[in-house]
């Protein structure tokens, strides 16, 4: 990451074994309060590694015009070449949704989001009063997003 970045002061990288299944996973905590992720599993964990980072480089390719606006102390290095022809070709936002939202506990918030066949649901959790998010692991299983302030 130091390539593309000045002053990675953190990297979190996970890596674990289920089974015959290597899996990686990095967070790495930019300037400006974004966050670059990757996650591979293959079985072999250098393999794993390897995808990992050229996940993550892709990301910093793609996005790069973004993501050098909304860095603050850091710089993106050598990136810069070609920033215009990345901006005509990022994807735009085309669509805005509006539903009223119920306070509802999470498990009934992954009932409506696997009856509406999505991978996420947002919704206001009674319990907490707070707008959260479930949506669907690759792994199968549920995660919940919720705020911190």
């Amino acid at each position: 990451m130091e390539r593309y970045f000045e002053n990675i002061d953190e990297a979190i990288a996970t890596l674990s074994v289920e089974k015959e299944r290597h899996i990686v996973e990095v967070t790495v905590p930019l300037n400006g309060g974004m966050l670059l992720r990757g996650e591979e599993e293959t079985n072999d964990m250098y393999a794993s590694v390897d995808l990992v980072m050229e996940k993550l480089e892709r990301q910093i390719e793609k996005y790069k015009t973004k993501i050098a606006r909304k860095m603050k102390d850091g710089k993106l290095l050598d990136l810069a070449a070609g920033q215009e022809k990345a901006a005509e070709e990022e994807p735009r936002l085309v669509r805005t949704k509006r539903f009223a939202m119920k306070p509802m506990p999470v498990e009934e918030a992954i009932l409506q989001m696997n009856l509406l066949g999505h991978d996420f649901f947002v919704f206001s959790n009674a319990e907490t009063e707070e707008v959260n998010v479930v949506y669907r692991r690759r792994d199968g299983n549920y995660g919940l997003i919720e705020p911190i302030f």
